[in-house]
């Protein structure tokens, strides 16, 4: 009998975050085109003998491991594909049939995500990137996780000690002669450094000033480190690499306030409550959403979270999901997900669970945020984060207590233009991929039939 062939798709994207390489600097190293490791990392492709020999030279260890673990992986793999453990069976008895149904299944997957592409294209009228658009995709590919500028940061507070006020921050910075001022003009900038000064805006909120300290402290202390990841990022626009140089200090400032060790432990003491994550390291609730969803450290992951934000109008301008759920990269989302509702309720959580058209179950928190401008004239900032889990994990998500689970889930999409549900009240347009019937002599909500 053949040797079973090998997917490690998973593997392939832990191995490629650890190292802080992008999928084109991943490729360059092993030799492969972009597209052809993309199929990899989507299991679409098994390793073939030439790409386990450059595996073997680059990365001995890792390969051995992920050579030893397949059994475990082709059945986490069918279970995925199946949605049940009735995969175990047929993963253990017939593993070549388990493989050519993981593959079918990603294959699938892999055809979602080029449909979307086309559609975002078709929309956009291009396929050229602007600078934060290739940022943001970036982040994405990445998973959201840098792994040598996360731990740098931890261990930065390690030697620090506790981050309480603004005490130890200031007292880093003052090492590296920096010295703090205030600006009390309401249209200042948050922060503005040069000349060995940090000004900060004087209306800054306590969590933001706090950012706004480690911000610097993190652009001071790991600058080989962020440019050495912008130049592995083959991002080419000299827009897109200092988007990504701000991006970059954020990720580390983020990880100085919240380490990694202490807030995923942290996190899953009190199931992921964003108050009293928020309140325990003197962070604002979309900083501990944010830190939520960048806890995929290989060996040593947090639970896997989607996390969005969410303007009045419904563009997505913060997004990264480490689940099933995938996001459309241009417009808005699904009109009934509850964080369109949550933005126009500021201060008040509300939970959704949801099931979207492949019948994965999700459960969302959603809160609507208020960032005052300062004076009457100029209207505050409204918006809605987002963090949501399959429902698979609602046992360690405290929000989960909220809803009942055992009704029917509200059936939610990416988008309409890639949702396939055919009875949506609340679609605006069809989708994509499918005709649609104009019947005049039919009254209907929606003015056509999905065919």
């Amino acid at each position: 009998m053949s040797k079973p062939r090998l997917y490690a798709g998973e593997q392939l994207r832990d191995l490629r975050r650890a190292a802080g390489l992008n999928q084109r600097a991943m490729a360059t190293r092993l030799g492969l085109s972009v597209s052809y490791l993309s199929q990899l990392e989507s299991s679409e492709r098994p390793l073939t003998a030439s790409v386990v020999a450059v595996l073997a030279r680059h990365y001995p260890q890792a390969l051995a491991a992920i050579e030893g673990e397949a059994p475990a992986r082709r059945l986490a793999a069918i279970n995925a594909a199946l949605g049940s453990d009735a995969g175990a069976r047929l993963a253990e008895e017939r593993p070549e049939v388990a493989d050519r149904l993981i593959a079918l299944h990603e294959a699938a997957r892999a055809a979602e995500e080029r449909l979307a592409l086309a559609e975002e294209t078709m929309t956009t009228g291009t396929a050229a990137r602007l600078p934060w658009e290739a940022v943001r995709d970036w982040f994405h590919e990445a998973g959201n996780y840098i792994d040598p500028l996360d731990r740098a940061a931890e261990a930065l507070a390690a030697e620090l000690g506790a981050i309480e006020g603004d005490a130890t921050l200031l007292t880093a910075l003052a090492r590296h002669n920096v010295t703090i001022g205030s600006d009390r003009d309401a249209d200042a900038p948050t922060a503005r450094s040069g000349d060995g000064t940090l000004v900060l805006n004087a209306a800054l909120p306590a969590e933001s000033r706090r950012f706004q300290l480690a911000h610097r402290l993190a652009a001071l202390s790991f600058p080989d480190i962020v440019a050495t990841v912008i130049e592995a990022s083959g991002l080419e626009s000299e827009e897109a690499r200092r988007l990504l140089q701000i991006g970059l200090a954020n990720y580390a400032a983020g990880a100085l306030l919240m380490p990694y060790a202490r807030f995923r432990t942290s996190a899953r003491e009190v199931r992921h409550d964003i108050d009293r994550l928020a309140r325990r390291f003197g962070a604002s609730f979309e900083q501990a959403c944010h830190r939520l969803s960048t806890l995929q450290r290989p060996q040593e992951e947090g639970v896997p979270f989607y996390f969005c934000r969410v303007d009045m109008a419904g563009n997505v301008t913060k997004r990264h999901s480490a689940t099933r759920l995938q996001f459309a990269r241009f417009g808005g989302t699904c009109p009934l997900w509850i964080v369109h509702e949550a933005a126009a309720i500021p201060d008040r959580i509300l939970v959704q669970h949801a099931e979207t058209p492949d019948g994965v179950r999700y459960v969302t928190m959603a809160k609507g945020l208020v960032k005052p401008s300062g004076r009457f004239t100029r209207a505050p900032r409204r918006y809605a984060v987002a963090l949501g889990c399959e429902a698979v994990h609602a046992a360690d998500f405290v929000y989960a207590d909220a809803v009942d689970r055992t009704g029917p889930p509200t059936p939610i999409g990416t988008s309409c233009r890639l949702c396939p549900r055919p009875d949506c009240d609340q679609r605006a347009f069809p989708p994509a991929d499918r005709r649609i019937a104009v019947e005049p002599e039919t009254r209907r909500i929606v003015p056509y039939r999905i065919v």
